[in-house]
């Protein structure tokens, strides 16, 4: 089973590489090749360090409400 987590891009560090924000606790460098038009405050699904897919604020902001309420983050 394969585990995707939110992360809220901070800035974009290059064309493939950029700062993200995993639940106000923990940041790093993610790649973003696999995705394009990310900016400053776009929201992703992450997996393995790769940004896999962009998603609604709304939906991230559910996902790590949750998260953070069972123990996750």
């Amino acid at each position: 089973m394969c585990l995707a987590v939110v992360a809220k891009i901070i800035k974009i560090d290059s064309n493939d590489a950029a700062t993200a924000d995993f639940g106000g606790s923990v940041t790093s460098e993610i790649k973003t090749t696999l995705v394009n038009g990310l900016k400053p405050l776009d929201y992703v699904l992450v997996h393995a360090g790769f940004a896999i897919n962009k998603i609604p604020k709304k939906d991230a902001l559910e996902i790590i409400k949750v998260s953070k309420e069972s123990g996750l983050i």
